[in-house]
């Protein structure tokens, strides 16, 4: 049953009409019951008509907003907007709003030898993935130490979402060649804080039942998932816990992932110190948090393709299938495949066919593994090839 038509039946079961034809029913009714002595009352009257709509119809009116627009914002499964995000207050949340990605890229000199600095506002670009590119910007000054060949510079996304949470080595184009520099490159963990979305309707719900869950604050996984998932870039779906005493009677670990991107040491740290710096643990409670673990694979693919494609739309291609299938593995966002997760099995045909329905030129798909199964832990790539045939 549609939430609609519950709203309408919860009508119909407190007395109130719910169709044009009950709603006439009711005001002849009425008008009977005061003995009007209307002379003229036959449907085909055109005075009639014209006082009986004028009665019924702003009443229709009354009721399917009460049906559509009332009663569907006073529950958190149908509750939308403004009103979701009362709801969330209610339990003591706030949405999530956009934010841009922070992070640390890595510069590499080509003569170690004295001092060399890369500006502020130095930026960072991706490749292309499907028609767009990122850009990063230095945020302060990064000065190259006599002898040291590598340094971290601090970068904001230019613009705020979770699309800037690329994975390591997308971030590689310096739009604008740097003297003495001869590469630029994000590293696996370089994400210190991820650029995130306005929260969306779903993830909101979910952290408001958890909330729920979690209202007598005893010391469960709903009152740590709760704690957890309040912080950006991190969704409710994406906590997962291991109960099992790990270190012991009284410990449980907490593995954290990002929907996209890696979340670096420092991000772990600041979830740990909420949870045992600031006292919202329980008492002899030992929860850790760790990054979710990941698991390495080596992925070849052979693509067949039309005959007589020029190089151009080959290379294209070819890059177009690799960032694709990186996709799914969850190293950018910018095309939507079945993703891998923890304890789940992901399968290379149903890949494929996300492959064929993406891409028109592609005529066939052939993959060195059939299924990756795993468990507390998530699939990624050590290396991806592509061959085209």
């Amino acid at each position: 049953m549609s939430e609609q038509q519950l709203f309408t039946d919860l009508l119909k079961e407190g007395g109130l009409p719910t169709t044009e034809a009950a709603v006439r029913a009711e005001f002849e009714k009425a008008v009977q019951a005061e003995n009007v002595a209307f002379t003229n009352q036959r449907e085909i009257s055109p005075w009639w008509r014209m006082v009986t709509i004028l009665i019924t119809q702003p009443v229709i009116w009354l009721i399917q907003a009460l049906i559509n627009r009332v009663m569907p914002q006073m529950y958190v499964k149908t509750a939308s907007g403004p009103f979701l995000a009362l709801l969330a207050d209610g339990v003591n949340l706030v949405p999530k709003v956009k934010t841009k990605a922070q992070g640390l890229v890595q510069f590499t000199r080509a003569d170690s030898s004295g001092a060399l600095s890369v500006a502020v506002d130095t930026a960072v670009q991706s490749a292309n993935i499907n028609g767009r590119v990122y850009t990063l910007r230095t945020t302060a000054e990064a000065i190259f130490p006599d002898g040291q060949a590598t340094v971290l510079a601090p970068v904001e996304a230019e613009a705020a979402g979770s699309a800037y949470n690329l994975a390591a080595g997308y971030y590689s184009v310096l739009p604008v060649l740097l003297p003495g520099i001869i590469a630029v490159t994000n590293l696996s963990d370089w994400l210190t804080h991820p650029g995130t979305d306005d929260e969306d309707p779903e993830a909101l719900r979910k952290r408001i039942r958890t909330q729920f869950m979690a209202v007598n604050q005893w010391h469960t996984d709903a009152v740590y998932r709760a704690l957890i998932a309040g912080f950006d870039g991190v969704d409710d779906e994406h906590i997962f816990f291991d109960s099992d005493a790990p270190r012991g009677p009284g410990t449980a670990d907490a593995y954290v992932m990002f929907a996209i991107g890696n979340p670096d040491a420092a991000f772990i740290q600041r979830i740990q110190r909420k949870i045992t710096d600031e006292g919202n643990h329980g008492h002899g409670d030992d929860l850790k948090i760790f990054p979710m673990p990941e698991t390495q694979h080596t992925v070849a693919v052979t693509v067949y393709t039309l005959d007589g494609l020029s190089g151009d739309t080959r290379a294209e291609l070819e890059a177009d299938v690799a960032h694709f299938i990186r996709a799914a593995f969850r190293e950018n966002r910018d095309y939507q495949p079945t993703l891998v997760q923890p304890w789940s099995r992901f399968s290379f045909s149903l890949l494929g066919g996300e492959l064929h329905r993406q891409f028109e030129l592609v005529r066939g798909v052939n993959f060195n593994l059939e299924y990756i199964v795993s468990e507390m832990n998530l699939p990624r790539l050590q290396s991806l090839s592509v061959t085209l045939s």
